[in-house]
C-alpha cells in the first residue's frame, strides 16, 4: 500500500496534489447549476460539490471555489438569490463537462455546449431540459470558509422535477433508473450498480435488503419518530 506523508503531500506538484486529494472522497453526484443575471443572461455549470443539509426545511448546500477568476455562478445567484439543481444523466454527460470550461462572461453556456434551457412557472432561473431530475433553490446563505476562502452556499428547494416512474410510494427516486452520473476525482465519470436497499438499522438487528420500491419500509416509516427524520 502507498504510504503518502503530510511531508511528501505538501512538496508534490500542485496539479498532481490537486487530483490526488480530489479523488479521496470518492463518488460524488454531478450536477448543472442554473443561473441568470439582472439582464437576463442564462449560466450554467457543472459542480460535484452538492450536499444535502436537511429535509424540513429542505436545504441543500455547494462549495463554490475562491474567486481568484470571475465566478459566474456566484455572482448571479448573489444577484438573484435563485438557480437549479440539475443532474446529470448518461445522454450529456460530455455536454456538462463542458460547462467547467471558463467562457467569457458574455458567452453562454447552454449555447456553447448544446444544452437547452427550460423556464418553468415563475422560476427565473434556467433548467436544463435535459436533465431527468431537477429542482429549483431559494438562496438562504452564503456562509465564507475562511480555512481556503471557497463560498458554501446553502439554499432552500422550492420545486422538484422528476420523471413519475422512478418516484417510489415511500418517497425514495430510484436515481440509477434515471442513468444519472458521479464524479470521481476532477474528471471521471461513471453510472453507478445498486447493491441493495436495506431496511431501516436498529441496534442489535441486522438489517435486511429491501425491494426497490421500499414496501418493506412502509410499516417502519410509520413507526418512526420524528427525530429519526434529518
Amino acid at each position: 500500500m502507498t504510504y503518502i506523508t503530510r511531508d511528501k503531500l505538501t512538496s508534490m506538484h500542485s496539479r498532481y496534489r490537486i487530483k490526488l486529494i480530489n479523488s479521496l472522497s470518492g463518488f460524488k453526484s454531478a450536477n448543472l447549476i442554473g443561473t441568470i443575471d439582472e439582464q437576463g443572461k442564462t449560466n450554467v455549470a457543472i459542480f460535484s460539490s452538492v450536499v444535502h443539509l436537511g429535509a424540513s426545511p429542505a436545504l441543500v448546500g455547494l462549495i463554490i471555489r475562491p474567486s481568484m477568476v470571475e465566478r459566474h455562478t456566484l455572482e448571479n445567484i448573489q444577484v438573484t438569490k435563485q438557480f437549479t439543481i440539475n443532474q446529470v444523466d448518461e445522454s450529456f454527460w460530455q455536454a456538462a463537462h463542458q460547462t467547467s470550461a471558463r467562457y467569457e462572461k458574455n458567452a453562454c453556456e447552454f449555447e456553447q455546449t448544446g444544452l437547452s434551457r427550460q423556464f418553468i412557472a415563475d422560476i427565473a432561473a434556467p433548467f436544463v431540459a435535459e436533465s431527468p431530475l431537477k429542482y429549483a433553490v431559494t438562496l438562504k446563505d452564503i456562509v465564507p470558509i475562511q480555512l481556503n476562502n471557497t463560498m458554501f452556499v446553502i439554499g432552500e428547494i422550492t420545486d422538484i422535477l422528476c420523471k413519475k416512474n422512478v418516484l417510489q410510494r415511500d418517497g425514495y427516486i430510484d436515481i440509477e433508473a434515471l442513468k444519472t452520473v458521479s464524479i470521481s476525482g476532477l474528471d471521471s465519470y461513471h453510472l453507478t450498480t445498486r447493491l441493495s436497499r436495506l431496511s431501516y438499522a436498529k441496534p442489535d438487528v441486522s438489517a435486511e435488503k429491501i425491494n426497490v420500491n421500499g414496501s418493506a419500509l412502509i410499516k417502519q416509516i410509520v413507526n418512526c419518530s420524528d427525530r429519526d427524520v434529518k
